[in-house]
């Protein structure tokens, strides 16, 4: 669903004297431009004015559509052949999908329209909450880069909080926004091209909530808010999900309206057998059931002799089912077609059909001028802050992709429950509201994290980390963060991000911490010793970002810590040190994910000068390059890497080496094995994306990579005829826990090793 698609407003034109173009545009030409005698423009006006007589015979005809998730696809079949067989509908009532198929059909949009909507969005991505990476802030890109679990549990008062919703609805919200940004100055859903009802329950009393005024949008989006999958959403003060709890075949809601003649189309999921209760999952499902079913045959048994039940035969199509879209509307097309005797009854002639099609009020197609811009904001930032991530032009017409492409960056800063806007008319001008809200459950969170791997060969990693974040500190958007590691590898930190301007350019970034690290110096492929290295201190960085992709940033590092021998001559003797060193560090990163990168690049050059006078034992001078890239070929990606590390005048001490060796670092080796004064990794490889698991829990990569590189302590011995070749063979899963590989890797030497690895690898 992540597709944008415009409403295209298409019309069956009035024939003979009203003028086909003024009908075009929603309206009836005026008699005088006809050059008509001025009897006949006087008849022509009347006839404009005043429905023909046999209209007014007709019965009012009210469309009802059931919710049923995927299935009801079907509805976009049964609209398609009621407008071939020219049934006029008057009012229509829907819940859940049976609401945005029936509100789009009231606002206008052709049943073929609505049939290009349903099979051509991505419905997997409008279910996911998250924004692709391109659109998230520097900032939230280099979480990324912790071991963290993405998912935050609220922690406010000394509680833990949840959100009321798996998905808050982001995507969803947008999408049906701008299907029906041509209906934004229509508040009351009679003055739709035809009356219109959306269907939710309130979550506090479980009684039906008639929606008939409002954002159309908004109200589509209530009355499909699965309980528990999607958060509630406030509707006129009234907290409500979707409508299929209460009332999922929304009858009386059309009778209501005026309806004579009811048309219900019931596509709802069927009980199961008792055959089909086998599992925990099927009998929650049956729980489900009884939640709509019993209210939709409450409904279907209000029904009379003169109303027509529509039941498609979907068989094994479930609420899931969005890829097959085309298959669902093809059978309710042909379930409709079965009641085409009792239809005919209701159709009325060619001409009269034109005249009421001509008569529906289409809202207006193009895009609204616009002439102010108003922040409704409900969140710690301040208005400036969010302002400052908006462009919109005043004086022209609105352009939705740019002001989406806005509303997804603003929603990237991942602080929002809802970025949301709508289009509004007032005091004779239009503009853009923007609604932000803050999550509920902030704006404290809780994240924790899980680190391993294991080569199964005695090499081991393991750790577990927790993180505090708390956001919203200022209206500049400071945050603080304060993370603990207990493991083989400990830590303690806190840190301070704090923006300087309202559009977040320039930052400053304290951090104070406590590590400990093994450290091994090989020469010629051996080990010679080991280091267990601790140390703590601080760091001081500000910087400047460069849009939602780079950030150049400076500071100092003052840190003091011990290293133990583990491993080595006896004669070496443990040691305290000192490091002081300035740095600079240049990042671009414009990959669309770190863990299973499948397009875009991602650099990061970084000089570190450590000096006495910033006091550091030992002067010296290293440069850190590293650099990935990612195309597309085929079904997969082509994977390019290259990750290079020196020291000038080979002179950093142990606790400033460089290591390397794993899963993508030489594969074969253990994690980290190697380390000296130099090193260079050069790798290819190749990324496939398989799908996702059947619970969809996770997205399943395959691929492999071919790797070239080695360490060295003296500068003079970097030369390619002493480097490593090595390679690797991969299965891995983008899960809730983080990237998991499960990998085989061989260097040359006869180095191999099978990996199981939970965390940050590229």
């Amino acid at each position: 669903m992540t597709a944008r698609l415009c409403v295209l407003m298409t019309l069956c034109l009035v024939d003979g004297a009203f003028g086909s173009l003024a009908v075009a545009r929603g309206e009836f030409a005026d008699p005088a431009h006809l050059n008509l005698p001025v009897d006949s423009q006087r008849r022509a006006a009347q006839n404009a004015a005043q429905p023909a007589p046999d209209e007014l015979r007709r019965p009012k005809v009210g469309l009802v559509l059931s919710g049923g998730g995927a299935r009801g696809a079907a509805h976009v079949g049964v609209i398609k052949v009621l407008e071939e067989l020219r049934v006029p509908i008057d009012f229509i009532a829907g819940t859940s999908m049976g609401a945005i198929v029936g509100g789009l059909y009231a606002n206008g949009m052709s049943g073929a329209e609505i049939e290009a909507v349903v099979t051509t969005l991505d419905w997997a991505d409008a279910f996911r909450d998250q924004i692709d990476r391109e659109d998230r802030s520097f900032r939230r890109k280099r979480d990324d880069d912790l071991y963290l679990v993405k998912a935050q549990a609220g922690f406010n008062g000394g509680e833990i909080t949840l959100p009321t919703g798996i998905l808050a609805g982001q995507k969803v919200d947008l999408i049906l926004k701008s299907l029906t940004l041509s209906a934004s100055n229509v508040s009351d859903f009679d003055k739709l091209s035809i009356p219109f009802r959306a269907l939710a329950t309130d979550i506090v009393t479980g009684r039906p909530v008639v929606i008939d005024s409002g954002d159309l949008a908004m109200a589509m989006r209530a009355s499909m808010s699965l309980p528990a999958f999607f958060t509630p959403v406030n509707i006129d003060g009234n907290l409500v999900v979707d409508g299929g709890i209460a009332n999922n075949l929304p009858i009386d809601a059309a009778r209501n309206m005026g309806a004579d003649v009811i048309i219900a189309v019931d596509i709802s999921t069927p009980l199961k057998e008792r055959e089909e209760l086998t599992s925990v999952i099927s009998i929650t499902d049956q729980l489900s059931g009884f939640l709509t079913r019993r209210n939709t045959e409450a409904q279907i048994g209000t029904l009379s002799g003169e109303d027509l039940l529509i039941l498609p035969a979907l068989g094994d199509i479930t609420g899931a089912d969005f890829d097959r879209a085309s298959e669902t509307i093809a059978i309710g097309a042909t379930a409709t077609r079965e009641h085409r005797d009792q239809l005919r009854q209701l159709a009325v002639s060619s001409n009269e059909y034109d005249q009421f099609l001509a008569s529906r009020k289409v809202p207006k197609e193009q895009p609204p001028v616009i002439d102010f811009v108003r922040i409704e904001n409900r969140s710690r930032l301040g208005d400036k802050v969010l302002a400052a991530g908006l462009d919109i032009p005043m004086g022209q017409s609105l352009d939705v992709a740019a002001l989406e492409r806005d509303i997804g960056q603003i929603y990237g800063w991942q602080l929002f429950e809802n970025v949301r806007y709508e289009v509004v008319e007032e005091d004779g001008e239009q503009g853009v509201v923007l609604h932000v809200d803050e999550r509920s459950w902030g704006p404290n969170y809780l994240q924790f994290g899980l680190a391993l791997s294991d080569n199964f060969d005695g090499d081991n990693f393991f750790n577990l980390a927790v993180a505090y974040t708390r956001t919203g500190m200022n209206p500049l958007g400071g945050e603080l963060r304060t993370a603990a590691a207990i493991g083989q590898e400990p830590g303690l930190g806190l840190e301070i991000y704090q923006p300087l301007d309202s559009g977040s350019r320039f930052f400053i970034h304290p951090r104070i911490g406590y590590e400990q690290r093994s450290v091994s110096v090989f020469e010629a492929g051996n080990i010679l010793s080991e280091f267990r290295v601790a140390d703590y201190g601080f760091e001081l960085a500000g910087g400047r970002n460069l849009g939602t992709w780079g950030e150049i940033r400076l500071g100092v590092r003052r840190f003091t810590g011990d290293a133990e021998v583990r491993i080595g001559d006896p004669t070496l003797m443990d040691f305290d040190f000192d490091r002081g060193e300035f740095f600079i560090r240049l990042s671009d990163d414009k990959i669309d994910s770190v863990q299973f990168p499948l397009k875009g690049h991602l650099n990061v050059v970084e000089w570190i000068a450590s000096r006495d006078g910033l006091g550091s034992d030992e002067d010296f001078d290293q440069l850190l390059i590293s650099s990935q890239y990612s195309r597309p070929v085929g079904r997969g990606s082509i994977l390019l890497g290259l990750d290079y590390n020196t020291t000038f005048d080979n002179d950093a001490p142990v606790q400033s080496l460089f290591r390397t060796g794993g899963l993508f670092k030489l594969s074969g080796f253990a994690q980290d094995e190697l380390a000296g004064q130099h090193n260079a990794v050069l790798r290819t490889g190749y990324l496939r994306r398989l799908g996702e698991s059947e619970a969809g829990l996770a997205s399943l990569y395959v691929g492999g990579t071919l790797e070239v590189g080695n360490v060295w302590q003296d500068r003079n011995d970097i030369k390619f005829s002493n480097t490593i070749t090595a390679g690797s063979v991969f299965l891995g899963a983008d899960s809730p826990l983080g990237p998991l590989y499960l990998a085989y890797g061989r260097a040359e030497g006869g180095v191999d090793s099978f990996y199981l690895f939970v965390g940050q690898l590229f």
